[in-house]
Order: structure tokens, then C-alpha cells, then sequence
């Protein structure tokens, strides 16, 4: 039995897989969380790789170009995927165009296919049958040949010719969200990947019983590691469900986990705490929790309210406080950089407020009002390299001061493709006073305290008012607190020059329950007052807008860049504003309802 750290390739540990437990069960996806309706053996899915991969070869297409992959959760992209591999393409995971938000979807697509100089899309017919008719015209204008993966025979596997594909070999392209700017593609090679894998079999201690769940969208790196590959690597089965299936029914996930015996499956923090409003009392006495080892929560900023409820709702379900594992990674980093140790419970820290605005950590009360709660993310993993280093000296910082997160690892991208001097900046930069590098820096702020990780923020997004430094997911949690009428995890706070002065404003969606009975001033009013009360401050503008029309990636994050800039071009689908200022809010209102379209009017309030 080969160990860890023999497999040459993701290929090569595919091909261990289906030779030595062909007939292991790898996938089943859930239709609706509820129906096996496909599942897959390790022995049918390094067969279809092959089928796959022999017809890439067919096509002409040549070990290094790249495939856009276009698909629906769901089995076909897993084959798809891992048929590029053996063919020596790189592989571009992708969400398909949402016919729904085609103004939102198709750019980041767009993107992707010039950036990368793509050469082919895989996909389905269905898939492509729902595509606009303008974008089916791109592919045939910029010579992109397609491929319809379902339509391949298995027969073509025996025809595949296999490559030398070595460890340093790029494996695919991870393209970063574009919660900040245009979406990048990060290069991730099978060292990275393989070497990564070992990590998280590690930290989170996947063994040969292990059962995994997912519903992350395979083009999120979270999804994508340790959602689908992973259990490959682990050598075992993981079952499948749709993101769309967890949106609308959130307690899905956790019938799956309870009916399967899951030990190993991973949400953002919303995730778990759209579980906790969602669960009905009933569902709760159906639920059997025990088997879940590993619950980790990453991607997002961790609250600790959330891990508390999670853990007070679902406890009398058998979940174990120990099972949360609070986690910080990216994708630049393949994915995972600090967790929490095994049977350890997440660990909180109580900072004071005003010594956090100052970039300082003082230790305060938990009972205290003035403090302020960062969930720690537990030690890095297997011997990750990280510093926190001050993003204006580039030295380090001292223990008790917040810094920019830098980190050097095997597990580290080799950087973004066709972007060298964004590759330099971010994976090539060494400290000022002794020259130690190369690191890669986040571009995220936090601190170590006893060996642990705590995250703060991020560095482009902190908000600086009168000297002192306010960070946006604090303001939002207090917003969101405010009224019950404001939606969980759909507002932005962001700064904005106003006569030489930063100053703050407040985006934040409605609940569709009571657009029709909203007392906006009592809104308005209450807002102000928790931010005056927990943080000391004053809104320049507050703008409640409509549900689900606040900018998110596909992943879930509230794009904040992208949300400020939607409320300077006044282009945000405002219901209501508010402030020390409405008067800017009003023009906005006017330019919104004047861009709506006669069917959106009807909900402008």
C-alpha cells in the first residue's frame, strides 16, 4: 500500500485508487439531499478519466492548454476534472452562467476565458442549452472548441496515450473570487496539491472510516480540496449535494450527515448559522449528530455567536463542541494554513476595542462591553510558516500587535497566471531588515497569541475614521443586531472620502417579510444607535436595499469593493436611506428607481 507521500501525481493517485479498490464506492450525489440519483466507484471514475482524456487527445488538444469547466454539482464535473488531468490540461473549475444574474455571472466568465486563453469548454448539452445565445457565439468567434463530457463513450479509455506528468506539472487554475478586484487565476501544480492533501489528512484527522459530506460549490477551493479531492486522497466515499438544495433547505446538510454517519464535512460561518434560524424543533428530535468528527468553518470571518449557538442548538443532537474546527487558509496557499487541534473546544479571545483600533492586542473581560471577540483559528498545520508582519515596514511585528498575515510553505501557489508583477507583490516578497523570504503575503490582519492564529480582517477593507481603525465585520454584526426586519449576513460597511474625511456608510438588505411594514425611521434609528453605543460612531449614510441584491460572490462573501462602488455610481437597489446624510441616499434612490426595470419597480418601496 503506498503511503502519503508516494503518489506522483493526482494521476497516479487516482490510478492507486482504481487498480487497488476499484469497487469502493468514491461519490454519490444527493438530488435534492434526499435521492441517490448517481454515485460513482473508483474503478468508473478513473475509467471515465480516461475516455475523457483519450478524447481530448483525439481533438488535437496538447498537454499545458487550458479547459474552462462548466458544470452543475453534480458527478460529471468530478470526471471531467480528473479527464483533464490525464490529458495534461489544465483545468479551470467554473460556476455555469446563472440565467438569473447573467449581469453578474458572465463577466467573471468572460474573464476567466481571456485571461487564461482558454481552448475548450467542457460541459453538458443541458448545460449549454441554457447558455445566451451571444455567449455560444464567443466560443465559435474566439476559435474555443466545446466538448459535451456525457456523450463520451468509456470505450475510448483504452485508447488514452499516457503522459509523463511530474509533480511540478500545473494541475489547474483556482480563480480567486474578485471580491477585491478582477478574479485571478491562481497556479496550483499536483505537488501542491498532493502535498496538501497529506496536511489535511493530518490537521483534520481523516482515517480509513471516514465518511464525507459536502454541498461546496466545486469552484471554490474548499470545495474543490477538501470537499472532492480529499476524499480520494483518504481513499474514501463522499457524498454529494447541491448548494442550491443547502439554500433552500439548510437542515438538508444535516439529515445527510445524520443518515449517512458522516465524520467529515465543512460550511462557511453562515452556513452554520443559517442552520441554527433555519431548524425546526421537529427536525431537531430527528437529527443524530454523533459521528461528526470534524466540522470545519472557514472561508469567511468566524463569529463566535454563531460557533455558541451552533453548539448549544445541535448539542442535544450528540454534536460535540470539540468537533468545531475553526480554520484559516486560501486559495493562494492551496487551501488550509491554521485549525484547531484535536479534542480541543475553539478558543475566543476578548480584545479590548480601543486597543484594537490602534492595531494592539490587550486582553480584556469577557463581560465588558468595550471588547471585542476574535475566534482563533487554532496553531498552523504541519509546519506552515507564518508571520505577522507590518505591512508598512515589512518587519515584523511585536507579539502584541496586529499585522498583516504572511506565509511560506510547499503548499504555497507558484502565483497567478499571466500576472507577473501581481505574482511578485503577492508570492515573491521578502522582510525588509534581514531579507528572510520568499512569503507570500495575504493581505489578511491578525495576530498570534500562544502559538495561535487570530484573524482580524482584511487589509484593504479596514475602515479608518479619525485615527482610528474600525473593522467592517465587526460594524456588520452590530448592524444586523439592530432591527429584526435587517437579513443575516447581507450588509457592508465601507468608508468613503467626503471633503478630505473618511467617512462610514452602511449597505444592508431587507427582509421581504417586511418591506410593506418597515418603519424606516425606527430603522434608520436603531442602526445609528448600536454603532454610536458598540463602536462610537456616526453614519455618514445608511442604505437599506432589497433582498438579494447585495454584490456576493459564488462562494457567499459580501463584496464590499464592489458594493461601494455600486453605492458611488448609485446603482444600488435602494428601498430606503438614511444617516447623518440622506440627502446622497435620496439621489441614489432616484437614479435606482429610474435604472429598475418596470417589473423590479413593483418592489422599491
Amino acid at each position: 500500500m503506498k503511503t502519503d507521500t508516494k503518489f506522483s501525481s493526482l494521476i497516479d493517485l487516482l490510478r492507486y485508487r482504481g487498480t487497488n479498490e476499484g469497487n469502493q464506492k468514491a461519490y454519490t450525489f444527493l438530488l435534492n439531499g434526499r435521492i441517490e440519483a448517481d454515485s460513482l466507484t473508483y474503478g468508473e471514475l478513473e475509467k471515465k478519466a480516461r475516455a475523457i482524456a483519450a478524447q481530448l487527445q483525439i481533438m488535437g488538444i496538447t498537454k499545458g492548454e487550458r479547459a474552462l469547466l462548466l458544470y452543475s454539482q453534480g458527478l460529471d464535473f468530478i470526471c471531467a476534472f480528473f479527464g483533464c488531468l490525464y490529458a495534461g490540461v489544465i483545468a479551470i473549475p467554473a460556476p455555469p452562467p446563472d440565467a438569473i444574474r447573467l449581469k453578474r455571472t458572465l463577466p467573471r466568465l468572460q474573464s476567466c476565458l481571456k485571461d487564461a486563453e482558454v481552448s475548450l469548454v467542457l460541459t453538458t448539452s443541458q448545460i449549454y442549452s441554457q447558455f445566451p445565445g451571444e455567449w455560444q457565439k464567443n466560443f465559435d468567434y474566439n476559435n474555443i472548441l466545446l466538448l459535451f463530457t456525457e456523450e463520451i463513450s468509456e470505450q475510448l479509455a483504452n485508447q488514452w496515450q499516457e503522459l509523463k506528468i511530474n509533480l511540478d506539472a500545473i494541475a489547474y487554475l483556482q480563480y480567486t473570487s474578485g471580491s477585491i478586484s478582477t478574479p485571478k487565476g491562481v497556479i496550483l501544480t499536483h505537488n501542491n496539491v498532493i502535498h496538501h492533501s497529506a496536511y489535511i489528512k493530518q490537521a483534520w484527522n481523516y482515517t480509513s472510516d471516514s465518511i464525507a459530506a459536502t454541498w461546496m460549490p466545486y469552484f471554490h477551493d474548499y470545495g474543490l480540496i477538501d470537499g472532492l479531492i480529499q476524499p480520494i486522497y483518504s481513499g474514501i466515499t463522499c457524498y454529494v449535494m447541491s448548494p442550491l438544495t443547502f439554500v433552500r433547505r439548510p437542515t438538508c446538510w444535516l439529515e445527510v450527515i445524520s443518515k449517512y454517519k458522516v465524520t467529515h464535512s465543512q460550511s462557511p460561518n453562515f452556513g452554520y448559522d443559517y442552520c441554527v434560524r433555519q431548524v425546526t424543533s421537529e427536525q431537531l428530535t430527528n437529527l443524530d449528530l454523533r459521528s461528526w468528527r470534524t466540522a470545519s468553518n472557514g472561508a469567511e470571518p468566524i463569529r463566535k455567536d454563531t460557533i455558541e449557538k451552533f453548539i448549544k442548538t445541535f448539542e442535544p443532537c450528540g454534536f460535540r463542541p470539540t468537533a468545531f474546527f475553526p480554520a484559516y487558509g486560501l486559495a493562494e496557499a492551496t487551501l488550509l494554513v491554521a485549525t484547531k487541534p484535536h479534542n480541543d473546544v475553539p478558543e475566543i479571545a476578548s480584545i479590548a476595542a480601543s486597543a484594537l483600533e490602534k492595531n494592539q492586542i490587550v486582553e480584556c473581560d469577557r463581560n465588558q462591553k468595550v471588547s471585542r471577540y476574535v475566534v482563533s483559528c487554532g496553531f498552523p498545520i504541519c509546519g506552515i510558516k507564518v508571520l505577522i508582519i507590518n505591512p508598512n515596514t515589512l518587519t515584523r511585528c511585536a507579539p502584541d500587535e496586529v499585522g498583516e498575515i504572511w506565509i511560506s510553505d510547499l503548499s504555497v501557489a507558484q502565483g497567478y497566471w499571466n500576472k507577473p508583477e501581481e505574482t511578485k507583490h503577492t508570492f515573491e516578497v521578502y522582510l525588509a531588515d534581514t531579507g528572510e523570504g520568499p512569503f507570500l503575503r495575504t493581505g489578511d490582519l491578525g495576530f498570534i497569541k500562544d502559538g495561535q492564529l487570530f484573524v482580524t480582517g482584511r487589509l484593504k477593507d479596514i475602515i479608518i475614521i479619525r485615527g482610528r481603525n474600525h473593522y467592517p465585520q465587526d460594524i456588520e454584526f452590530t448592524v444586523e443586531q439592530s432591527h429584526p426586519a435587517l437579513r443575516k449576513n447581507s450588509e457592508a460597511a465601507f468608508g468613503i472620502e467626503v471633503d478630505g474625511e473618511e467617512k462610514l456608510v452602511v449597505v444592508q438588505e431587507v427582509q421581504q417579510s417586511w418591506l410593506r411594514k418597515l418603519d424606516f425611521d425606527e430603522v434608520n434609528g436603531d442602526i445609528n444607535q448600536a454603532l454610536r453605543e458598540e463602536h462610537g460612531l456616526r453614519v455618514y449614510a445608511i442604505a437599506l436595499i432589497k433582498p438579494g441584491s447585495i454584490p456576493k460572490t459564488s462562494s457567499g462573501k459580501i463584496m464590499r469593493q464592489a458594493c461601494r462602488i455600486k453605492f458611488l455610481e448609485g446603482t444600488l437597489e435602494v428601498i430606503n436611506s438614511g444617516g447623518s446624510n440622506p440627502e446622497h441616499l435620496r439621489e441614489l434612490t432616484v437614479m435606482s428607481v429610474m435604472k429598475a426595470t418596470p417589473k423590479n419597480r413593483a418592489h422599491l418601496v
